[in-house]
């Protein structure tokens, strides 16, 4: 997995798979807050699937920081298990 963050924009690339993804993305959504951003935009380009412990910062971002998220995601199967988990609308999902 490679990512990147400019201001309010983290772009993922790849699959989000292990631990280490999981404390890249919670180090740079904190970076992102401690920046002053209240609203942050995740683009996750072409990762399959996302591991709970992903969720569960996207939510904790969400639910105790009071950041507006967007995730825009790439994979159309992403997208549908987003979907089955209920998560569109709380993590304001679009395609790319």
């Amino acid at each position: 997995m490679k990512i990147t963050r400019d201001n309010n924009l983290i772009v993922i690339e790849g699959n989000i798979k292990s631990v280490s993804d999981y404390t890249v993305i919670q180090g740079h959504l904190q970076a992102s807050i401690l920046n002053g951003n209240s609203s942050i935009t995740i683009k996750i380009l072409d990762s399959i699937s996302i591991t709970s412990s992903v969720i569960g910062i996207f939510l904790k971002v969400i639910k105790k920081d009071g950041v507006s998220l967007t995730v825009q995601v790439g994979n159309r199967h992403l997208y549908d298990l987003l979907n089955e988990l209920n998560l569109l609308a709380v993590f304001n999902v679009r395609e790319m």
